[in-house]
């Protein structure tokens, strides 16, 4: 085995601040990665993610303050990572307590503190301190308060130097219109014209992405031509936003509850992309991620 070429990058931080847009671009550089991994199972996990007959080992983790067992033997652990022959980097991402105080209310999700009975603003602060034996040993420390997707990605690849290409950045994001139209976003589409499996029982729990709501909706004509359209729209401008020096690019697509129409609309859509050359590809669910 090629220690040389063995990576484990470790992905903590405050929820909210970016943690799985960071874990979504390790896997699209190929990286093998879990989220939410109990801390004291990260060499156990090494070990049995590490395949002897591959030159090369690329991991990443997810730790943070839904783990299980005390953060303050991190450097046990990485040790013990060490001796496998990676060498791990611990990148931690951090938000400025305003700034998430305003994305939970704006996406409405609970910390996961919360269930203790706090308040909000008290289980950032708890959150702060529990993972502090993390932030202390970062290697890297991303700030994500005036970051957006795009910005963030790229700082996750400048940072630990993984390399960027000029090619234009493509995110396609899923939402519902009942919590407003991402702010970003450079294109909007609108699917509530399109059918909805969530007036079918078996299918209101599942999303988009699930294979039981892509077969549905792989029936439906409405949504072919819908989507047929897009793309053709898509590969005709997204070459000339290029060509004008444009960075990046968000083509949001919404739905009434952004589970079901607009995540399959977004993961079809950057799946097409992919086929057009595009390299750097990603999609964010801002109802499910």
């Amino acid at each position: 085995m090629n220690a040389a070429g063995n990576s484990l990058i470790i992905v903590s931080g405050m929820s909210g601040s970016g943690k799985t847009v960071a874990l979504n671009t390790f896997e699209d550089l190929d990286f093998y990665c879990v989220d939410n991994l109990p801390a004291e199972l990260l060499p156990d996990f090494v070990r049995s993610a590490t395949h002897p007959e591959r030159a090369s080992q690329k991991l990443a983790v997810g730790i943070d303050v839904r783990s299980r067992g005390d953060l303050a033997n991190i450097p046990e652990w990485l040790s013990a990572v060490g001796a496998m022959g990676f060498d791990p980097k611990l990148v931690f991402f951090d938000t400025a307590d305003a700034v998430l105080l305003k994305r939970y209310a704006d996406t409405r999700r609970r910390h996961p503190l919360t269930r203790l009975g706090l308040a909000l603003s008290d289980a950032i602060a708890l959150e702060r301190q529990v993972l502090r034996p993390l932030s202390s040993l970062a290697d890297v420390i991303i700030d994500t308060s005036d970051l957006n997707v795009h910005q963030l990605r790229r700082r996750v690849l400048t940072d630990l130097g993984l390399g960027m290409d000029s090619s234009l950045s493509l995110l396609f994001e899923s939402f519902a219109y009942r919590r407003g139209v991402p702010p970003d976003a450079d294109f909007v589409f609108d699917a509530r014209a399109l059918p909805n499996p969530h007036w079918d029982a078996r299918l209101r729990p599942l999303s988009g992405r699930d294979a039981p709501v892509r077969e549905y909706f792989g029936k439906e004509a409405d949504v072919g031509e819908f989507l047929q359209q897009v793309t053709a729209f898509l590969d005709t401008w997204l070459p000339r936003m290029h060509s004008s020096t444009r960075s990046y690019v968000t083509v949001a697509f919404g739905c009434t509850g952004g589970r079901h129409r607009s995540v399959y609309l977004a993961e079809a859509a950057a799946a097409h992309a992919r086929t057009q050359g595009w390299s750097e590809v990603a999609t964010h669910h801002r109802e499910l991620d």
